[in-house]
């Protein structure tokens, strides 16, 4: 017999390895015994009654695909108090006892807020930025991060080939990591990241310039989003050094593509946990991953949290980039 209805949701920004976050949710609530829905479009299709019931093979062979099959919308109205009472009575209507919301801070802010309407959330942090603070690794952050990296990869062919800067930007709006563990991958000369202030003279010209003086001739130059500006960067890098210089604005191809063996697998261990906390009578909390094992917290404290940028890498990085 049934134990009643749980349902999973994708909201934000789409990041690989959220089917695999869906697979794991429907695979597991079937084993223990819930019919599992799956809402389409976020808070948007939950305002609009847009479910779907999974089964078993509903899921098959998704894990291996990028994006995300129950697609991903962002809603104004759910941030009304108005949008929150709709919403959770549409899940009594559809008889709905818990929901799995994969996203990031604002979608856990949802989760959060329709957990105090009665209806028990769990939230799993899917995110290509890796900038959930509760948590060290947000699924998505890996496969785009080795997208970035066989981009890099390859504008530094050409770069080699003509002598050439290449400043290069990868996501990342508030949390510089795929920019900081990409540039390391990759070798540049100088990584720019919004957690620590920089100054151009000093942190690319002079870097380039020494470099260049121990024999290096084409030069990489990773740069965040949320530093941008990196056009005008190039254009700088080649008035100042006489370097021919492009700018690469990689843009939404980091968030594409099937995701790599850690996003399979953490967005599976993390599906699953979720389904434990729900059968177990839990709400508003959120799974995470802490000293690379899963966890998970409440979802105020989860959102409290500040993020600690990793500096003895970035330190690091400065180290062994001549």
């Amino acid at each position: 017999m049934s134990k009643g209805s749980i349902a999973v949701l994708t909201s934000g920004g789409d990041a690989p390895g959220m089917n695999a976050v869906v697979r794991a949710v429907v695979r597991s609530g079937i084993n223990k015994g819930f019919d599992v829905l799956g809402i389409k479009r976020g808070y948007r299709g939950l305002l609009n009654k847009d479910f779907i019931e999974m089964d078993l093979r509903s899921v098959t062979n998704i894990i291996s695909s990028g994006g995300t099959i129950l697609y991903t919308a962002r809603s104004l109205e759910f941030k009304t108090p108005e949008g929150i009472k709709k919403a959770a009575q549409n899940c009594l209507e559809m008889g709905v006892k818990g929901v799995v919301v994969v996203g990031g801070d604002g979608s856990f802010m949802g989760a959060r807020a329709l957990s105090d309407a009665g209806v028990p959330c769990i939230g799993i942090p899917g995110t290509i930025d890796n900038d959930i603070a509760c948590s060290e690794y947000t699924v998505g952050f890996d496969t785009a991060m080795n997208t970035a990296m066989e981009m890099v990869d390859k504008i530094r062919d050409t770069s080699q080939s003509h002598d050439r800067c290449s400043v290069v930007e990868v996501m990342g709006r508030r949390c510089g990591d795929i920019a900081l563990q990409t540039g390391i991958s990759c070798g540049a000369t100088a990584i720019l990241v919004p957690e620590v202030p920089y100054d151009i003279e000093r942190d690319v010209i002079a870097r380039i310039i020494e470099t260049k003086e121990y024999g290096k001739q084409h030069f990489i130059i990773v740069v965040a989003e949320g530093v941008g500006g990196s056009v005008d960067l190039a254009k700088y890098i080649e008035k100042r050094t006489g370097i021919e210089s492009r700018a690469t604005i990689l843009g939404h191809v980091q968030r594409g593509g099937s995701p790599t063996l850690r996003d399979r697998l953490v967005a599976s261990q993390m599906g699953y946990e979720a389904v434990k906390l729900l059968a177990e009578g839990k709400s508003k909390r959120v799974v995470a991953m802490k000293n690379g094992k899963i966890v998970d917290y409440d979802i105020t404290e989860a959102l409290d949290m500040k993020r600690v940028f990793d500096t003895e890498l970035f330190n690091i990085a400065k180290t062994i980039s001549m």
